[in-house]
C-alpha cells in the first residue's frame, strides 16, 4: 500500500475509489481541486482497486499539478467498491466524506453546497446525478433516477457523511456488488438521522456502461439490476 497524505484535519474528504479509469480519474480530481472551497480545507483520497492500465500513475502526476492539494493514494487489490470505499475512509481525514465515481466530474459548488447542508443539520445526503452527456436516452435514464430521489425519499449512489455518523452505522457493506450505498442510507435513516437530497449542485458520471449492448437494452437491463437491488435482490450477484 502507498500512502501520501498530510497530516491535517480537513472540512471534507472527496473519496474516489477506481479500477482502471485513467481516461478520467484526472477529470475526477481537477473538479475537486477547483471548487469553490479553501483548498486547504479539502481532501482527495483516490483508492485504486487492482487497476491495470496505469491509473495510479495518472492520478498522482495529475494531482502534482494542483499546488496546495490534499491527495493520498491507497491501493486496495481486493476487488469491492465496498471495500474501496471503506479503506479510503479510514484513511481520510474530514469531518464530511463525499463518496464520488472516478468516472465523474463535480460541480464546482458541490463542497460549498455539501457543507451548508451539514450547517442546516442533515449529517448525510445524496447528491443530483446527470449524465455526462446530452443523449436523449442518457440523460432520461439519470432523469428516472432522480425522480426517484427526489420524489420517493430513495438515498442512493454518489452521496456524503458525516465520517463518525459513517462509522457508527459501519460504513460500506463489503460484501454486495450493487446497492452498497443505498444499503448504507438505509441504515442511517433506519437510526432516525435526518438526511436530504441535494438538488443545487451535480455530479456528472459517464454513461458509458449504457452503451455497451446494442440497441440501448443496457439502458434496460442496467434499471433492472437497479430496481431489483433496491428491493434487496441481488446485491451481492457479481456482474
Amino acid at each position: 500500500m502507498q500512502l501520501y497524505s498530510t497530516t491535517s484535519q480537513f472540512d471534507v474528504s472527496v473519496v474516489i475509489p477506481a479500477r482502471n479509469e485513467s481516461k478520467y480519474i484526472c477529470r475526477a480530481i481537477s473538479s475537486i481541486a477547483n471548487q469553490k472551497w479553501p483548498l486547504n480545507r479539502v481532501e482527495v483520497v483516490v483508492v485504486d482497486n487492482g487497476s491495470t492500465d496505469g491509473t495510479s500513475e495518472v492520478a498522482s502526476a495529475c494531482a502534482s499539478r494542483f499546488t496546495g492539494l490534499n491527495f493520498s493514494l491507497l491501493a486496495e487489490n481486493l476487488r469491492g467498491r465496498g471495500r474501496a470505499k471503506n479503506l479510503g475512509a479510514k484513511f481520510a481525514k474530514g469531518r464530511i466524506l463525499i463518496f464520488m465515481d472516478a468516472d465523474s466530474y463535480a460541480a464546482p459548488n458541490l463542497v460549498s453546497t455539501v457543507m451548508r447542508y451539514v450547517a442546516k443539520g442533515y449529517p448525510a445526503g445524496s447528491i443530483r446525478v446527470k449524465a455526462d452527456s446530452d443523449h436523449f436516452i442518457d440523460c432520461l435514464f439519470f432523469d428516472m433516477m432522480e425522480y426517484g430521489k427526489k420524489h420517493f425519499g430513495i438515498r442512493a449512489q454518489m452521496g456524503y457523511f458525516d465520517q463518525e455518523l459513517f462509522w457508527r452505522v459501519g460504513g460500506f457493506n463489503e460484501s454486495l456488488e450493487i446497492a452498497e450505498d443505498k444499503d448504507l442510507f438505509d441504515r442511517i435513516i433506519n437510526l432516525g438521522v435526518p438526511t436530504c437530497h441535494i438538488m443545487e449542485t451535480w455530479i456528472a458520471t459517464s454513461p458509458r456502461r449504457l452503451h455497451t449492448l446494442p440497441l440501448h437494452l443496457a439502458v434496460v437491463t442496467t434499471f433492472l439490476r437497479w430496481a431489483l437491488a433496491h428491493i434487496g435482490f441481488g446485491r451481492r450477484w457479481v456482474y
